[in-house]
C-alpha cells in the first residue's frame, strides 16, 4: 500500500471531518463508551466548526489510493493537536507515515520538543516513539469524563 503525504486543502474538509468522526465512533467501548465517543465527536459532526479549524490547523494528509486515510496537525510550537487514521487503515503504517513526516518537519525547523494530549488508544504509539508521559488528564466534555495523556519528546 502507497501512502503519501500531502498538505490539506479546503476541498478536504467533509472528509476529514467525516474521518474524525468515524475513528473515534470505531474505538472499541470497553477503551472509550459510547457515550464518551459521542461527547467526542458528536453526530452528526458539526461541518462548519470543522471547516474553520482545519482551514485554520492545515492538517498533513495521509492518502492513500485517493482517500484520506489519516491525519495530523502539528503547530509551531511543536503541539501535535490531532492524529486519526480511517478504521479501513489503521494498523497499516498509516499514522506512522505522518507521525514521520512531521517530526522530519520538526527538526528541519529546529523545534526543541513535540508534544501531544495522546488518548487511551493512542498512547502507546508515542511512547514507541520515544515520548514520556508527563500526567494523567480528565476532561469534562458533554457530561462525559474522557481521559488523555500529556505526553512530550524532547528533539535532539
Amino acid at each position: 500500500m502507497k501512502i503519501t503525504i500531502t498538505p490539506y486543502t479546503d476541498e478536504n474538509a467533509t472528509e476529514v471531518t467525516d474521518l474524525h468522526h468515524a475513528s473515534i465512533h470505531a474505538i472499541d467501548p470497553t477503551i472509550y463508551s459510547r457515550e464518551q465517543q459521542e461527547a467526542w465527536a458528536h453526530t452528526p459532526p458539526n461541518y462548519p466548526y470543522w471547516v474553520k479549524r482545519l482551514a485554520l490547523k492545515k492538517p498533513f494528509l495521509a492518502m492513500v489510493e485517493g482517500h484520506i486515510a489519516g491525519f495530523i496537525e502539528l503547530e509551531a510550537d511543536g503541539h501535535i493537536d490531532c492524529a486519526y487514521t480511517h478504521p479501513f487503515f489503521q494498523q497499516c503504517g498509516v499514522m506512522a507515515k505522518l507521525y514521520d513526516h512531521i517530526e522530519s518537519l520538526a527538526h528541519q525547523n529546529t523545534m526543541p520538543r513535540l508534544y501531544v494530549e495522546a488518548s487511551k488508544l493512542i498512547k502507546p504509539f508515542f511512547e514507541k516513539r520515544g515520548f514520556t508521559t508527563l500526567q494523567r488528564n480528565e476532561i469534562k466534555r458533554n457530561g462525559q469524563i474522557l481521559v488523555n495523556y500529556s505526553m512530550e519528546k524532547t528533539l535532539n
